[in-house]
């Protein structure tokens, strides 16, 4: 059964979307070379743009896996004197005790391990994992971090040939070692759950799929360390980020914010596991990023209505997280939580001192952030310049319009 060009680039995109870490992790343990796997990965969904014109196969994934292979397969022979000079993925490793990756048999968390492998730097670590284990491009995972593209390129390419020089090994760790290795492994795996929740560009604002590999890769660290507390905080806030995901859009597909969500309709029994779990996490001294981002999230969730939110509560949780974590858009939020629990006027003050951190000027929720607080400080010639500068900053769709409507209304 033949299918036509159109119905072949929707399943192969859907294929990138929902295969590429399983193909790309398959294929490491085969060719123990990062960009060689990558290459011939690229190269499967390149082929499949003209192979499944004659019919699109059931099971994709499997379908680029057995083609990514038997590429790599023929390079391999072809190359095979060269090869045996080159550094390459160690893969045999003998450990002493169970591998955790025998009750979790996931080929993920083994390409996960690798890239927040210590030898690498924190960066270095969540954006190559980004950009292999989610299949994101390299342009999405500088936007992730607020650097330039061409800086993320040229950290991505030194993290490679350091994994590649170093021979670090392609495994998942022991318990011990894992837990040890745990802050690494959460940071990616927020991150992984953050580009998903709101995609950095493009026409939609969800990527669904990034969401659910998150929280499978979430639980999964849940399952190998239950009492580590920062697991337990990170697993909870994607939990009650993710409980109010159906609500986001509107019935035409708008933007809709928190103040205007309906929140029966949230999914009461992911906010339910998420706040036993917050309690779980805050049990822990100090609490982690996570339990206190978690905490703040818990606070939105249990609200009746947007009115009746404990605004100073979260105030003093953002207080406590900006000690613990320090970082721009952790204080770009809480400027935003100000402004709301002691008026826009105390908001924009809070948003304005943060005017010259440099990690924030071309981060577009900071002039929409102003652009808001000036809205309601009925400063409309300000906010036309704050929205038209979000605007500028924004890549993702659905956020424009909704930035679009704002501005046209101020018209």
């Amino acid at each position: 059964m033949t299918a036509d060009a159109a119905a072949v680039s929707a399943a192969v995109a859907e294929a990138h979307r929902r295969e590429w870490a399983f193909t790309l992790a398959a294929t490491v343990r085969l060719t123990r070379d990062l960009d060689l796997a990558e290459e011939c990965v690229q190269d499967a969904y390149a082929r499949a743009l003209t192979s499944w014109l004659d019919g699109i196969p059931d099971r994709p994934g499997a379908w680029l896996t057995t083609t990514a292979r038997r590429r790599a397969l023929d390079v391999m022979r072809r190359d095979v004197l060269f090869r045996r000079a080159m550094p390459e993925l160690v893969v045999d490793d003998v450990e002493t005790g169970p591998d955790p990756v025998d009750r979790f048999p996931d080929d993920r968390l083994r390409l996960i391990c690798t890239c927040c492998h210590p030898a690498l730097s924190r960066d270095a670590q969540v954006a190559l994992t980004l950009r292999l284990v989610c299949g994101l491009t390299t342009a999405d995972v500088a936007r992730a971090f607020l650097v330039s593209e061409a800086t993320m390129a040229a950290r991505i390419t030194r993290a490679k040939k350091k994994i590649a020089t170093a021979r670090i090994p392609y495994r998942v760790p022991s318990a011990d070692d894992l837990a040890v290795r745990v802050e690494s492994v959460l940071a990616v795996v927020y991150l992984i759950f953050s580009t998903g929740h709101t995609a950095p560009r493009g026409p939609d604002l969800v990527r669904a799929e990034l969401i659910e590999r998150a929280l499978d890769l979430g639980r999964m660290l849940r399952a190998l360390l239950p009492a580590n507390a920062d697991v337990a905080g990170l697993l909870a806030l994607l939990l009650l980020t993710d409980a109010r995901r159906e609500t986001r859009l509107g019935a035409e597909g708008g933007l809709c914010l928190l103040r205007d969500q309906d929140r029966a309709a949230w999914d009461r029994v992911a906010i339910d596991e998420g706040i036993a779990l917050v309690r779980e996490a805050l049990r822990a001294r100090p609490p982690s990023r996570y339990a206190l981002q978690a905490a703040i999230a818990a606070v939105h969730a249990a609200a009746p209505s947007w009115e009746e939110t404990d605004w100073r509560e979260i105030v003093g949780l953002y207080d406590v997280l900006v000690q613990r974590w320090p970082s721009p858009v952790v204080a770009l939020n809480r400027a935003v939580a100000v402004g709301f629990a002691d008026g826009p006027e105390q908001g924009l003050a809070a948003l304005d001192a943060l005017a010259a951190e440099p990690h924030l000027a071309g981060y577009g929720y900071l002039a929409a952030a102003r652009a808001d607080f000036l809205r309601r400080l009925d400063r409309a010639a300000d906010a036309r310049l704050a929205y038209q500068e979000a605007l500028l900053l924004t890549e993702n769709e659905v956020e424009r319009r909704f930035l679009q409507q704002r501005l046209d209304e101020l018209d």
